[in-house]
């Protein structure tokens, strides 16, 4: 080979060797400045695909173990539609009773748990205002409401309704608040149809909400085909973390005025004794405060005491 040749080879050799660098280089940067990507999601278990009693939901019985495996499936479902939309982190708060109910070792590898109880936020625990969005996974209607699964706001035994600034509140309100309160929306909600009416409702018809099953009434009720569910809950989340940029955060105006209506009269005589609450009737304990999460710090202190009463 001659060696003016050879010279123009290795240039050309030299210059494709820079030029992938360069690209390899352009390509690590551009992942190096991506902005993180957090998604929280919190996962109660009334609303999961499946369940219809709340045997399911409780630990001393025989069907408990089988829904747990539904809650799982339904979550990690959400978690794959959300790190194939981009997520580049995603923390699941077990939200239910003792909120030691998904199994660990079955949760998708790639996202955090958070688990056990009490937590200062409860439901919410974890969140903070580096995530970008919040999604509520098997999540349930408020008390009173027909047909829907084991309806019930935070405590089946001691709550009638809650309101907050006058608006009755389901869970995923109260909670769809202290994301607010971090300037997180919430993106997306799955559970029976009347509590992803309500949510829309509440959080506006831009919410993505995903009905795993209707009620007939309070313990039955249609489930969906269940490979379509978990096709709709990964197929959910993608679109709506798509559509981040869509769904507004849900926020409520200070001061806030909390009501808390009680099942009966004796619930109310200890949460009385704490300054600052009124007993405007037997059953109705109300309270203001300047900051929604202190106030809901106490309105689950005096849930607590009603439970005692």
């Amino acid at each position: 080979m001659k060696p003016k040749k050879t010279r123009w080879l290795l240039i050309s050799f030299l210059l494709l060797i820079l030029v992938a660098a360069g690209q390899s280089f352009a390509q690590g940067k551009a992942a190096t400045l991506r902005q993180p990507l957090k998604v929280f999601i919190s996962v109660d278990m009334e609303g999961i695909w499946g369940v219809v009693h709340g045997n399911q939901c409780s630990s001393d019985s025989p069907e408990y173990q089988i829904a747990r495996k539904w809650m799982v499936q339904d979550t990690n479902a959400v978690v794959q539609g959300l790190f194939e939309a981009g997520a580049t982190e995603v923390v699941v708060n077990d939200s239910h009773g003792n909120m030691r109910n998904i199994i660990a070792s079955e949760l998708d590898p790639r996202a955090v748990l958070i688990s056990g109880s009490p937590k200062p936020l409860s439901m919410m625990e974890g969140i903070d205002s580096s995530f970008a969005a919040c999604i509520f996974v098997g999540y349930h209607a408020r008390a009173g409401s027909f047909p829907a699964i084991l309806d019930h706001t935070i405590s089946g035994a001691a709550i009638y309704s809650i309101r907050v600034n006058g608006i009755e509140m389901p869970e995923l309100g109260l909670n769809a608040a202290i994301a607010g309160y971090f300037n997180v929306p919430v993106i997306m909600l799955t559970g029976d149809s009347e509590t992803c009416r309500q949510a829309q409702d509440l959080l506006g018809q831009s919410l993505v909400v995903v009905p795993v099953k209707e009620a007939v009434n309070r313990l039955a009720a249609r489930n969906f085909a269940r490979d379509k569910v978990l096709a709709d809950l990964r197929d959910g989340a993608r679109k709506a973390l798509n559509s981040l940029k869509n769904v507004s955060v849900y926020k409520l105006q200070p001061p806030y005025h909390f009501e808390i209506n009680l099942h009966n009269s004796q619930q109310a005589e200890l949460g009385v004794l704490i300054p600052g609450v009124k007993r405007p009737a037997p059953r109705t304990l109300t309270f203001t405060s300047p900051d929604y999460l202190e106030g809901f710090r106490l309105m689950r202190a005096l849930i607590a005491l009603a439970g005692v009463s």
